[in-house]
């Protein structure tokens, strides 16, 4: 088996199938496997699709269908066994709401040796940057995770770029040296959220102490145009990204197709992307691409640097050799144009419609526990998955358990959520699942934007408030949860259930889905 990350300056990304003509279907095949890899030169047995870390780039065109066969050949129960794959971004609509991924919500796991088909149309006309991982508990940890790009052949922006391809993705993710079994009985028994060890970008990392891995190097040529896809893969860490003496225009959010504006800084919190145009227009050289992260203190994890998490851009005709100029953290302050979340706009203009529905969800740690609270509630994944109790009849918030934190909502209105400001230090980056929000008042912030917000499905929530609408003009049981998975596992999740006789009326699933909670449920323990 080859394992991509040897060689840090190969192409990374496996493409599973060169994107095919709109409207087709596109066949994919995510073998779940347990490889060894060592992305930051310290060897480990991880959780792969296909056996690489990321997994393998999947591409679509816009109106496509997505066919994902995910075939559990796990073998190593010191991690789990089973699995469940989710589709960060993409939009899934009510009757096919029983293939979007979510364990317990709207399905089962997978077992071992078992295998399921996702058939997900993309609907709406949507394009743009997303990612899949692993939904089961916090299994993605351990490498589950890749990059998910649906093009747009009439992309109104494409003027502004030359190359789009799969050498133009940065996927950054934290790295862990330990299994995410090991780490969460040490979270649960202390109640102090892992720390990473590593930073890598495109699978490639390095810590204190470790071996000098190689960095990514992407190339470019003088005089071109890259539209770069950066995606933060991870289940904590917040990334800062900008390139040494490069501006970055920003042209697409969480999906959105955004009013282009240029930074030369972008942070990004766990489960979000952007676009983002970089013209080569600077001398013929090697330059350092800076992704430094933040996710806990590093005294926790001393192998942690976050300096080292970084990759080289390298045009055409440079030395094949790292940049001579100093390992930073990105712009100095006298030159910083920092990105603000607040100043987006989308492409297209629109008014957030007025909320019908408002709610208010307080988020509250238990001190000196690994257990995260909403309105007083820690999320718990019931045996029975949510979808699964609304065709059998659950009407009411009554009719789920208390800890499924299960908001019950009409069809075709507008809700309104606002999250207060909190004193805690770390952003908690909230996303919905199957659907995305209007952005109305971004943490950073103290202005509510209601005439042209931007919309996305990950949004930080924290010092400064937050708030988002969404329509429910969906219908469906779509999770809505912090993307740091240490803190949705423990308990950081709602479920926003909407439109309960719409579920009822159009889901029908199929007898493989049937199959998957039986299948599930007679697994003894290490297997699940």
């Amino acid at each position: 088996m080859k394992f991509l990350v040897a060689t840090a300056s190969a192409v990374l990304f496996t493409l599973l199938k060169p994107h095919p003509a709109s409207g087709a279907t596109v066949p994919v095949t995510l073998d779940i496997i347990n490889a060894v890899g060592a992305p930051d030169g310290f060897s480990r047995t991880m959780v792969t699709a296909n056996g690489t870390y990321p997994g393998p780039l999947i591409t679509a065109n816009k109106g496509d269908t997505l066919v994902v066969t995910v075939n559990n050949k796990l073998t190593d129960d010191s991690m789990r066994m089973s699995t469940a794959m989710d589709f960060d971004g993409l939009f899934v609509d009510t009757a096919n709401s029983f293939n979007e991924g979510s364990s317990f919500v709207t399905a089962c796991p997978i077992a071992p040796n078992a295998s399921y088909t996702y058939t997900i149309p993309l609907i709406n006309d949507q394009t743009g940057t997303f990612w899949y991982h692993s939904q089961l508990s916090v299994q993605y940890v351990d490498g589950l995770r890749g990059a998910l790009v649906v093009y747009d052949p009439e992309d109104p922006l494409a003027d502004l770029y030359d190359v789009d391809d799969e050498n133009t993705i940065w996927a950054v993710g934290d790295w862990w040296h330990n299994t995410s079994t090991s780490m969460l009985v040490t979270y649960v028994a202390s109640g102090i959220v892992p720390v990473s060890d590593t930073g890598t970008f495109n699978g490639v990392g390095r810590f204190n102490g470790g071996p000098e891995v190689p960095f990514f190097v992407t190339n470019v040529v003088a005089g071109t145009r890259y539209r770069f896809r950066i995606i933060n893969q991870s289940a904590r860490n917040v990334f800062t990204m900008s390139v040494d003496s490069h501006n970055l225009t920003v042209i697409e959010t969480d999906g959105t197709p955004t009013t282009p504006m240029t930074v030369n800084e972008i942070e990004m919190l766990a489960g979000q992307r952007y676009s983002v145009v970089l013209e080569a227009n600077q001398p013929v050289d090697n330059y350092w691409i800076n992704a430094p992260y933040t996710g806990g203190s590093p005294a926790v994890n001393l192998n942690q640097n976050a300096t080292l998490a970084r990759a080289i851009l390298r045009y055409q005709g440079a030395p094949e050799t790292d940049p001579t100029a100093p390992m930073s953290l990105g712009p100095a302050e006298a030159e910083l144009n920092a990105l603000v979340e607040a100043n987006l706009r989308p492409l297209v203009a629109q008014a957030a419609p007025e909320p019908d529905i408002n709610i208010t969800l307080n988020l509250v740690v238990t001190a000196g526990r690994a257990q995260w609270n909403v309105n007083n509630v820690s999320y718990l994944p019931p045996s029975v998955p949510t979808l699964l109790k609304i065709l059998d009849g659950a009407d009411s918030a009554s009719d789920f358990n208390v800890t499924e934190n299960t908001f019950v909502l009409p069809a075709n209105k507008t809700v309104q959520v606002i999250f207060p400001p909190s004193d805690d230090d770390e952003a908690h980056p909230f996303h919905l699942h199957g659907n995305n929000f209007w952005l109305v008042k971004s943490n950073t912030t103290d202005v509510v934007n209601t005439a042209n917000p931007i919309r996305r499905d990950v949004a930080g929530v924290g010092a400064e408030g937050t708030i988002v609408r969404f329509s429910t003009n969906n219908p469906g049981p779509w999770f809505f949860h912090c993307h740091i998975f240490w803190h949705f596992q423990a308990g950081l999740a709602t479920v926003m259930a909407s439109g309960l006789d719409e579920i009822r009326e159009q889901v029908h699933p199929t007898q493989a889905w049937d199959a998957l909670c039986p299948a599930y449920d007679a697994l003894p323990a290490n297997l699940q």
